[in-house]
């Protein structure tokens, strides 16, 4: 096989390599589950890899990573979380804290409070330290170390076993849009020192040899943005959780209910037209009405939307609830709706489609990838569209037959092509790769290194 097939194919290695299960170490500077997809990302993939037979170690930092017991899997896996902590500077109820001077412990927490301080987000380069370290006082565990986004410098080091990153999509999208609706120059500026660190991103993807990501979308962003090359980015499609998120009979459809998830009041979200497109909708189906997963902000374009529009009895905003009342939530609704002007992938598309609730969807970044063809899976519109939004979830709110056959052509949508058990598959694949490229580099310097000695 030569150097290039290596590279190629996600199988090369030796026989006995292909089989014997891996030791992993999944690192993640934030890992909870209920503040955004990265979280997410490492609960089902740890789970679906421990399934396989693997041993998965998450490394993270606050707020700490939830994991999943796992009783299923092939004898020799197993699941388990190592606390790397931050400072937390940006915890509840005191976010942007300053420590007290009995919590420092080194130069990187110094590091960490002098960003912070000066207005920047200092967490992907101090955990990369911080991992660096911890995986240096620890080489020869692990077969290979998995970095969840973090592009931090410190994992340009040798970290004594393969490198592996995923890169759910360039936060260089998220930045732009925040500077596209900052409306001063003060806000401008104070965007631009957040998102500094993504300068090292950047950095750090254009040297990486392995580069996952989660959809096409994203790939084609990852080398436009970044300028990884090419034939280091790999598309392994992550999916729902398709137990969990299933369809429920039992469970009633609450008439003119809509349901969205939005973390957070930024322009990514788009949430301020889903707001101006009910405010249209309810004008022609008074009954429509809005629940957003996700924290009310109390000051901001959505808060405002709703106040302008006179919505305050039409929208609610849910958080804190478990897995079971979000997925029952999702399945009382008559329609799910994804507004976002930007998508990596789209979990939640994924996952409401995965109860059989008809999607709504904009054609932002990878939505389309997941959503599949307007008409067929979902009702599609263009992003930022307030108009073509209440147009869509009118239609659908009127039809219960059209809302009957996307609901069930959405859910075998994701059971074909967007589950976890086939994404820890295909990351499994190009981990065994990794391995192969670093045994055949380390090979070939031996070789050089005898022949020069003759």
């Amino acid at each position: 096989m030569t150097a290039e097939a290596m590279v190629e194919s996600p199988f090369a290695g030796s026989a006995a390599d292909g089989d014997r299960p891996l030791r992993i170490a999944l690192l993640t500077y934030k890992g909870n589950p209920f503040c955004g997809g990265q979280g997410v990302y490492v609960r089902h993939l740890s789970r679906e890899l421990a399934r396989l037979g693997h041993t998965v170690e998450v490394i993270g930092a606050q707020p700490y990573a939830v994991l999943d017991e796992v009783t299923d899997g092939v004898p020799g896996g197993g699941l388990s979380l190592t606390e790397l902590p931050s400072l937390d500077l940006y915890r509840q109820p005191d976010p942007f804290r300053t420590p007290g001077r009995g919590e420092y412990r080194d130069w990187i927490d110094a590091l960490e409070v002098a960003t912070m301080w000066t207005g920047g987000f200092p967490e992907p380069l101090t955990f990369s330290l911080r991992a660096r370290r911890h995986l240096a006082a620890r080489r020869g565990e692990f077969d290979v170390v998995h970095d969840n986004q973090t592009l931090g410098y410190g994992l340009l080091a040798d970290l004594g076993a393969p490198l592996v990153t995923t890169i759910h999509h360039p936060i260089t999208v998220d930045r732009q849009l925040e500077l596209d609706a900052a409306k001063d120059r003060k806000r401008r500026a104070s965007v631009r020192r957040w998102y500094a660190f993504t300068r090292m991103q950047a950095r750090v993807a254009r040297r990486l040899p392995s580069v996952l990501t989660v959809s096409g979308s994203s790939r084609q962003e990852i080398a436009d943005h970044l300028g990884v090359r090419d034939d280091r980015i790999h598309v392994v499609h992550i999916g729902a959780d398709t137990e969990l998120w299933s369809p429920d009979p039992a469970v009633a459809r609450v008439p003119g209910r809509i349901v969205t998830t939005s973390s957070a009041d930024v322009p990514l979200k788009g949430l301020v037209y889903l707001i101006e497109a009910l405010a249209k909708l309810r004008t022609e189906q008074p009954g429509a009405h809005l629940v957003v997963v996700g924290k009310r902000a109390e000051r901001g374009p959505v808060a405002k939307a709703i106040e302008t529009y006179g919505l305050q009895d039409a929208v609610r905003f849910v958080k804190g609830i478990t897995d079971a009342e979000l997925v029952d939530l999702v399945r009382s609704a008559e329609v799910a709706c994804v507004p976002s002007l930007y998508e990596g992938f789209s979990l939640p598309a994924a996952e409401a489609m995965a109860t059989g609730t008809p999607l709504v969807a904009t054609t932002g970044g990878a939505i389309p990838e997941v959503a599949g063809p307007d008409g067929e899976t979902c009702l599609a519109v263009p992003t930022g569209d307030a108009g073509a939004l209440a147009g869509a979830l009118g239609r659908l709110l009127g039809d219960p037959e059209l809302r009957a056959r996307l609901g069930e052509a959405g859910r075998a949508r994701v059971l074909e092509k967007f589950t976890w058990a086939k994404a820890a598959e295909g990351t499994v694949a190009h981990y065994r790769a990794a391995i192969a490229r670093a045994g055949s580099t380390r090979t070939t310097g031996t070789a050089r290194t005898t022949g020069s000695a003759r």
